[in-house]
């Protein structure tokens, strides 16, 4: 339950195991974060700038042509005092629309697809930076909108590292507020910024109830808890590894093998 949440506690892990992961997979890499001016992004960059030094940590913010808010991005990274680079990806995904409006005249670009492309190429460019720079990139996802879906797959989904996937809204915001981050970006109304609406009123309830029903399987209303629940079926695929043919034939030839020699 939220309310046993150990704040500090929960905290220390997560510089703990950043630590631990970077001295496994890259004891000398920097984290690439893309830095949207949102909570998980500014939670995400502050315990990987408290976890490795705030010069192992590089922003990139990534606008689609004008972004309202990214003076929030800009406060972050000052406020943390790290290393950032503005790539406006607006010109590719303009690119691709034309180019794909061209190419696919059997169907029209679905609206989902014009609102998931920009977390797609925001992703390889991420990649792109990484592997220049020799770094990995940091999810920044929670669990909250994983668990109803409100993430894009191979988009802001991917990621070599995650540290807030496992927490919900609410422990994401209180890990931010313990560390110091300004409480505007902290308690910021969450937002995809593409659809021009927030999470909330896109989704149809709160990231309180979302939280709660998560944690304690309670929700005081029936048809939210009902919503809840499907979204979480429809979109569960986003959250396991990809499927894969299970074909043993080599394995059990090989081990019938060995079992003989």
């Amino acid at each position: 339950m939220e309310n046993q949440f150990d704040v500090a506690q929960v905290t220390n892990d997560c510089i703990a195991w950043i630590q631990k992961w970077f001295q496994e997979n890259g004891p000398d890499c920097k984290a690439v974060i893309g830095i949207s001016g949102g909570k998980d992004s500014c939670v995400t960059a502050a315990l990987c700038a408290k976890a490795l030094g705030k010069e192992r940590v590089l922003g990139v913010l990534m606008p689609n042509h004008i972004q309202d808010d990214i003076s929030d991005s800009q406060l972050l990274c000052e406020h943390l005092q790290i290393e950032n680079v503005t790539i406006d990806i607006g010109p590719t995904v303009d690119t691709l629309i034309q180019m794909l409006q061209q190419r696919t005249s059997f169907a029209p670009l679905s609206r989902q697809t014009l609102i998931n492309l920009p977390p797609r190429i925001r992703m390889s460019t991420l990649y792109a930076i990484s592997q220049s720079v020799g770094g990995r990139v940091i999810n920044t996802c929670n669990l909250s909108e994983d668990y109803v879906g409100y993430s894009t797959k191979y988009g802001d989904a991917a990621g070599d590292m995650s540290p807030l996937m496992e927490l919900t809204v609410t422990q994401v915001r209180a890990i931010g507020t313990y560390l110091g981050l300004p409480e505007q970006l902290v308690q910021k109304a969450p937002s995809d910024g593409l659809s021009g609406k927030t999470d909330e009123d896109n989704l149809g309830f709160t990231y309180e109830t979302l939280d709660r029903y998560i944690r304690t399987g309670i929700c005081k209303e029936k048809s939210i808890q009902e919503k809840i629940d499907q979204k979480h079926e429809a979109n569960l695929f986003k959250m396991l590894p990809m499927a894969r043919f299970p074909y043993l034939g080599d394995a059990v030839a090989v081990s019938q093998k060995r079992k003989n020699s």
